[in-house]
């Protein structure tokens, strides 16, 4: 059975504020695994690709700009100490038995679902340990490649990891999606959760329109019966002819109403 090693180190420093932070970084590393991140307070910052052989800025969009000059190198370093500190504990403890946590998984949609409108399927896989996870994704059925990411392992507070899968969608009445996560702590039965597109979003977006210009024209014929009215009252006293007038048109309005739907 594959050992993992996990390298994790903390240093906490209070800030200009007397803000209470925690920067991390950790080195990963077994037979086919290969991590290196930084990061603070839970957050990722940087991390290596070994496989594009260059290091990668995580930093969302608003932050400051950083640079992490030489991470990537020193990142190289760690892992071969890693992988000899490996080695001796293997040998030192006879290859005890693997410790293992299963995953826990969520999927769920990052945007308000909409018909037709793209939006993204997340699948959190969390409280694993240790990496890798395998996660999948179907629509109706079929298994999807197209479209689908994999963030880096990150580390959480109890030592365990979690990781975020993603999937792009564009998405249609009655369409049905899965995330399959696959551990070795699961012993070959695979963790499955099932999103489908809710019924709210099946709303004809011309239902919107259609409803207000039907509002709009009730409220209008209620104006201008109500302008009517009044008109009436004032001027029967003194012009009956006209009131009678009036009192046919009002009758005219009001038949408006009764024009059956699709007029």
């Amino acid at each position: 059975m594959e050992q993992y090693l996990a390298i994790l180190t903390l240093t906490v420093f209070l800030s200009a504020d007397a803000q209470q932070h925690n920067d991390f970084s950790i080195t990963g590393c077994s037979e086919t695994e290969k991590e290196s991140m930084t990061g603070s307070d839970g957050e990722e910052a940087w991390h290596a690709d070994f496989n594009q052989k260059t290091g990668v800025v995580t930093l969302p969009d608003f932050a400051d700009p950083m640079s992490f000059p030489g991470f990537y190198e020193v990142s190289l370093a760690d892992q071969e100490v890693c992988k000899q500190n490996l080695a001796v504990l293997i040998k030192a403890y006879k290859s005890p038995p693997e410790e293992m946590e299963p995953p826990e998984t969520s999927i769920y949609p990052r945007n308000d679902v909409q018909l037709t409108v793209d939006n993204t399927l997340i699948c959190h896989v969390t409280g694993f340990f240790p990496p890798p996870v395998n996660v999948s994704w179907t629509k109706n059925n079929v298994v999807v490649t197209e479209g689908v990411s994999l963030s880096q392992y990150q580390p959480r507070s109890d030592c365990t990891f979690h990781v975020f899968s993603s999937l792009k969608i564009t998405p249609e009445e009655r369409d049905i999606y899965s995330c399959t996560v696959n551990h070795r702590a699961l012993q070959g039965q695979p963790q499955t959760k099932i999103w489908s597109v809710p019924e709210a979003a099946a709303v004809l977006p011309s239902v919107g329109p259609a409803l207000f210009c039907g509002v709009g024209l009730t409220l209008g014929l209620l104006g201008v019966a109500t302008g009517l009215f009044f008109l009436i009252k004032a001027t029967t006293t003194d012009t009956p002819d006209m009131a009678k007038n009036i009192k046919h048109l009002m009758q005219w309005t009001q038949s408006i109403k009764t024009v059956p739907p699709g007029f």
